[in-house]
């Protein structure tokens, strides 16, 4: 097979990995509805408290964490597909739950089903993208799911804007609490989520289990089948050779103290590392509490909501252009490239701040913030993820690199409120960007590119085995 990218049959690849990265557009809707909603439901439930108030917005990331902890297991005992219709049973859940609540403890429960929902997607959608991509394109595909959870993010905040009607400048607590806003508008901004939850559930009926996963359970008849479907006989032949090559050095039981082991351990601690850094980048910040950062660069609430929609917007464009950049630029160089421009903004943000200079430049350096976000480390953190970890682990190491995710997610959005209160925005947005350049120094110092690398070539590199042929896929990949 001289070419394997004429081998492979595009457009049903395109299809089964579009179906699985619907589970990005719910995480991105879900993640963000909470956002433009804030000021309705926290009038409704008299949330005047900080600690509670950020109890609220980082709920669901409990439930995140624990649906990341369990997508390791669920993906090495039952596969790829049906932990994704277990997560699109729980988005269901937990849309038409949030919209009914009739009070605050049941509001959180349900963000929380949620949660598990978004754990199990996050860690298993780009995981089953990437096992079922060919390793020319395997960037550009993980990518999609980054692509469909900033389709997410905007329609949550179209959405928003679309169902709250006009808020007066003079509003009250109690005038947002009796208005159509705090009794019901809050309530549909949820509720909206179930439609595309109920799609997610019905098409993943469709699409096949891991090829990958079926070899490590022993089904090299389905596995065969569903590369045939994937591409031609010999790309299938070819992949299960590969697959099995890998499988056939590894005999233990997998468990979590396989991932402890010298040749393993340091990619799974890069993967956590990078995992970490997405979030503690500070840009989730701005998705939950643009509230209150509009509201200190003196916008109202009618202006922070279009100015959501704008940030959106940006995110939505530049995730498209990092589509083709992934695969022809490299992992490596984006993700600096991301850390360096985001700790030069954010410096900026914090003297902005600190001067006293408001509105527009504060939205324009924002704005610019998730431009560079959405290039780089957005896309590049999933996709990195989803190839660094060893074949017979990658379940269980994707189900820990994204619990260190949603753990770093939950802190940050959890302690933001106070950080606030303590520090102010120019202070916040200093640290963030401090942080920023400590992860620049660390992808320059750890960080392999990946790019055009198969997913068992990847592993022998990474992993140190000794291969005669890793080489020369290595070579052939990056020639």
């Amino acid at each position: 097979m001289s070419n394997s990218q004429t081998a492979v049959k595009m457009g049903y690849v395109w299809t089964i990995c579009l179906v699985a990265a619907c589970g990005g557009l719910l995480f991105g809707y879900d993640w963000v509805v909470i956002g433009g909603a804030k000021p309705f439901y926290e009038a409704y439930f008299n949330i005047t408290d900080p600690a509670q108030s950020g109890w609220a917005m980082s709920s669901a990331l409990t439930g995140c964490i624990f649906g990341a902890l369990i997508s390791g297991w669920s993906a090495d005992k039952f596969g790829r597909r049906l932990p994704l219709i277990a997560s699109a049973i729980l988005f269901s859940v937990s849309a038409w739950g949030t919209a009914m609540a009739s009070n605050f403890e049941l509001f959180v429960v349900y963000r929380i089903v949620g949660g598990v929902g978004i754990g199990l997607a996050s860690a298993l959608s780009p995981l089953y993208i990437a096992e079922v991509s060919p390793a020319e394109k395997r960037g550009r595909f993980v990518a999609i799911n980054q692509l469909t959870i900033v389709i997410g993010v905007l329609a949550a905040q179209l959405i928003n804007l679309l169902i709250a009607e006009p808020v007066a400048a003079s509003a009250t607590q109690q005038t947002i609490v009796e208005s159509w806003n705090g009794q019901t508008g809050w309530r549909w901004m949820f509720g909206a989520e179930l439609v595309p939850a109920l799609a997610f559930l019905l098409l993943l009926f469709v699409v096949p289990e891991s090829p990958r996963w079926l070899m490590k359970a022993g089904k090299e008849a389905r596995a065969r089948q569903t590369l045939e479907r994937i591409g031609s006989p010999a790309y299938a032949t070819q992949t299960l050779n590969d697959i099995a090559h890998t499988l056939a050095k590894d005999t233990q039981r997998v468990s979590f103290a396989m991932l402890l082991q010298p040749n393993i351990r340091p990619v799974v601690i890069m993967g956590m590392v990078l995992a970490v850094f997405q979030q503690w980048c500070g840009i989730n910040v701005i998705f939950n509490y643009a509230q209150e950062i509009f509201a200190s660069a003196g916008f109202d609430i009618n202006g922070t909501l279009k100015s959501i929609v704008a940030t959106g917007i940006i995110n939505l464009i530049f995730t498209l252009a990092a589509l083709p950049l992934v695969d022809k630029i490299g992992r490596r160089k984006l993700m600096q490239l991301g850390a360096c421009g985001l700790t030069v903004i954010y410096m900026l943000i914090a003297g902005a701040y600190a001067l006293g200079i408001m509105g527009w430049p504060v939205l324009l350096l924002v704005l610019a913030a998730i431009a560079i976000y959405a290039l780089t480390l957005a896309p590049v953190t999933w996709v990195l993820l989803s190839e660094i970890f060893p074949n017979r682990v990658r379940g269980l190491a994707m189900s820990l690199g994204t619990l260190a995710l949603w753990i770093a997610c939950f802190l940050l959005t959890y302690t933001f409120p106070l950080l606030n209160a303590s520090l102010g925005a120019s202070g916040s947005f200093l640290l963030y960007g401090i942080i920023c350049a400590l992860g620049w120094i660390y992808i320059q110092r750890t960080v392999p590119e990946t790019k055009g690398v198969t997913l068992e070539a990847l592993e022998e590199q990474l992993t140190g085995r000794p291969d005669p042929t890793s080489a020369a896929k290595v070579g052939r990949a990056n020639g």
